[in-house]
């Protein structure tokens, strides 16, 4: 071929290239606006039907094509919103959520963000019905070209949103479809939902659904949260610059994260700024000046669970469970889980920060740094309400916090109160001697005296001991006559002889409470006396503690703290017991009032004059019993107990005033058995040779309560008839100075 043939040939093929692709773009262009125009009308041919219809179309998917299974209320709010535990005055606890997002109102948003996200995301927003005919055509025209242009308007996309947070609320994530994978169906179903909602929707209420529900980081959905999360101020104080920076992020969340990508995230912002420039939300200078500034962060991330808790972890741990083991709040745990994370609750609790505060503080202190990781705790009930006031501990869930104990267990509740995946209560400690009043509760409760004198001489108890029994035999026996057993000990030599009743519980006298015991007209008094005051095993309430075992009537089953203030309230209560309780309301995210527990009591549980009676014997305890070597006074009317087990490693005060009942415990948590000696120690600087229930668990009571007992009731107790007190042929023992009783 010559030259010339190929200098002519050439301008004819790229001119045909041109034809064919100038030919292929208009064929684009006509088949897109053919394809729209079908589309379009069988749009309005589809969506010709009265409003009403369609709505309810859209909410119980009555017909094939929108079959959804909808929840009624699907628009009605963002389904996965921020649950809040709060103190009794209002003050946050902690937050909980599977999507961190706080609803609000649109006044509650800067003009700055509702301008942004239209000018970007769809500036005919307030012209168009739900669907975008002439976006839709300039979509089809530009991806016909070769490009890639986005047609759903604002309305379609809280749609998708909405359609896709409902299924994984319901646990359906599975279900969820991508923009870019969806079915001309699902497309066409998702425009009549659209069109339907504009119906029953103002612009202003879809566009703050909208801004509430969109996604801006796996950390933050909706625009508070958003706003909170990247710049630490509210959604109604955001800048321009802040604004435009957010409305970009809807497009691409990962691909525009200014934390990971800020290059990115400028020009996508400056993109934003452009659009409302265009289409004339701001002016040149406010543009330029909003360009001109840099991305300025302030990253403020959420911090959720219990774990982060502003306050009392572990008594939010027990809050949690409260409502996990609820029926009322779901018919499964799952629903239970679901409601708590995702349904945007507030949880009013009973706790009193004022009280919780100090307690913290005390259980830090009492063991400082703490390298052998001794425990220590605090918990505290109001009589004749059941309210839990405080509940601290010397452990942090997480590390690096307080004295570097970590550890997720709950020392002041039982091992059955978990919450969400926490391993719950250590199960309870042995109470050791804090037990031996409710045997004082039975001998008074068969119209005996406290000044009765008993024969605590006596240290033999036998396999064939007549013990007056009406409801189940008496197990066990003390007998050093009989292989593997040891006759009754005291903790000190000097205390086997005949003394008062009373004398005997101050003192803290094991073969006292054994002589009363003897004594009773019916041992079963002693197991009705405990279930009266609600003691229960530390593995849950349901299970009773057992008080027909001998060795159990000195404290050697396991009891939570919780357990044990709460059956020392129904004593300051004058034998009114109550139930403790945590919340004092639950609401869902409209503000409905959806739970709460309320005082469940029951007045006369003990016998009141018993109840004062007992009283009046536990204020011996602080003024010439084992509580005399707390140097620590109250200054007010109050009554305790002390308490320690066989090895020293678990020992408690039980005390309290007309106000405030508390359980106050030192020692090993987890396992308080022989291998592990609260003997020859050395804590928080001090050493121990032994250590006692008056020793550290004590000052701890005191000092605490020294703090909180100015801010409930802290006057007289009621009196005691006189003939529980001195019966006409009672006989008074001899006191003596006190012991390091058990």
């Amino acid at each position: 071929m010559s030259k010339g043939a190929s200098s002519t040939s050439t301008p004819n093929a790229h001119r045909g290239r041109n034809l064919f692709r100038a030919t292929g773009i208009t064929l684009g262009w006509f088949l897109g606006f053919i394809g729209v125009s079908a589309l379009c009308g069988a749009l309005v041919a589809g969506l010709m039907v009265p409003a009403a219809a369609l709505a309810e179309t859209a909410v119980t998917g009555s017909t094939a094509a929108l079959s959804t299974n909808l929840p009624k209320d699907v628009f009605a709010a963002p389904p996965a919103q921020m649950t809040r535990v709060l103190a009794a005055d209002g003050s946050q606890i902690a937050t909980l959520f599977s999507e961190n997002r706080t609803r609000i109102t649109l006044d509650q948003m800067s003009p700055n963000i509702k301008n942004a996200i239209v000018a970007i995301e769809d500036y005919r927003f307030y012209q168009h019905g739900g669907i975008d005919p002439a976006g839709i055509l300039r979509a089809a025209m530009i991806d016909a070209a070769g490009g890639h242009q986005g047609a759903s308007t604002l309305t379609q996309q809280y749609v998708t949103n909405m359609l896709n947070e409902n299924l994984i609320a319901q646990g359906k994530d599975a279900q969820v479809v991508l923009n870019g994978q969806k079915s001309m169906n699902k497309k066409i179903q998702e425009m009549k939902l659209a069109i339907g909602l504009e119906e029953q929707y103002s612009k202003d209420q879809i566009l703050a659904g909208y801004l509430n529900v969109v996604g801006f980081n796996a950390n933050a959905y909706g625009i508070q949260a958003a706003s909170q999360y990247f710049f630490s101020v509210d959604a109604k104080d955001l800048t321009l610059p802040q604004a435009a920076l957010l409305a970009g992020l809807v497009n691409g969340p990962s691909l525009y994260d200014p934390t990971v990508h800020p290059e990115a995230s400028k020009s996508r912002r400056d993109l934003v700024l452009d659009a409302m420039l265009e289409h004339g939300y701001i002016d040149q200078r406010q543009h330029d000046d909003a360009v001109n500034t840099p991305i300025q962060l302030k990253l403020n991330p959420p911090k959720q669970g219990c774990a982060y808790a502003s306050q009392a972890q572990y008594f939010c741990d027990y809050v949690l469970h409260q409502i996990e083991n609820d029926p009322s709040y779901g018919a499964t745990q799952d629903e239970r889980d679901q409601k708590i994370m995702a349904g945007g609750l507030t949880i009013k609790t009973t706790l009193d920060p004022r009280l919780e505060g100090p307690a913290q503080t005390q259980v830090d202190a009492t063991t400082g740094a703490n390298p052998d990781k001794w425990g220590t705790s605090l918990v505290t009930i109001e009589p004749g309400t059941g309210k839990v006031l405080a509940m601290a501990q010397n452990s942090r869930k997480l590390p690096g916090e307080g004295t570097g104990f970590v550890s997720d267990y709950n020392f002041n509740v039982d091992s059955a109160d978990a919450a969400g995946n926490s391993l719950g209560g250590v199960g309870g400690m042995q109470p050791g001697s804090t037990m031996k009043p409710v045997t004082l509760a039975a001998w008074l409760g068969e119209g005996k005296s406290t000044n009765q004198v008993v024969d605590a001489s006596r240290r033999r108890y036998g396999i064939n001991y007549p013990w007056k029994t009406t409801c189940h035999p008496v197990q066990g026996w003390f007998d050093s006559t009989v292989p593997q057993s040891a006759d009754l000990q005291n903790d000190e030599p000097n205390w086997y002889r005949p003394m008062t009743v009373r004398e005997g519980i101050y003192q803290s006298i094991n073969t006292a409470t054994f002589a009363s015991l003897a004594g009773l007209n019916d041992v079963c008094d002693v197991q009705r006396a405990a279930d009266a005051i609600g003691l229960h095993l530390g593995s849950g309430k349901d299970e009773k503690i057992d008080l027909s075992t001998l060795g159990n009537i000195l404290g050697s089953q396991n009891v939570a703290p919780l357990t044990m203030a709460n059956a020392f309230a129904t004593f300051a209560a004058n034998g009114t017991y109550c139930a403790p309780m945590s919340i004092t309301e639950v609401d869902d995210a409209q503000g409905n009032k959806i739970g709460g527990q309320t005082s469940s009591c029951q007045a006369g549980a003990l016998k009141p004059d018993v109840a004062k009676a007992v009283t009046n014997v536990l204020q011996d305890v602080l003024t010439k019993g084992s509580g005399l070597l707390i140097p620590q006074k109250l200054g007010v009317p109050d009554a305790a107990k002390t308490g320690t087990n066989e090895w020293n490693n678990q020992t408690w005060v039980v005390g309290y005033t007309k106000g405030l009942a508390t359980a106050s415990f030192f020692g090993d948590p987890f396992n308080g058995g022989p291998g592990r000696l609260g003997r020859n120690v050395t804590i928080n600087g001090k050493f121990y040779p032994a250590v006692d229930g008056a020793f550290i668990a004590g000052p701890q009571w005191a000092q605490y309560m020294q703090a909180a007992v100015g801010l409930y009731d802290h006057g007289n107790f009621d009196a005691p008839p006189q003939n529980l007190i001195s019966g006409p042929s009672d006989q008074r023992g001899k006191t003596t100075s006190p012991s390091a009783g058990r």
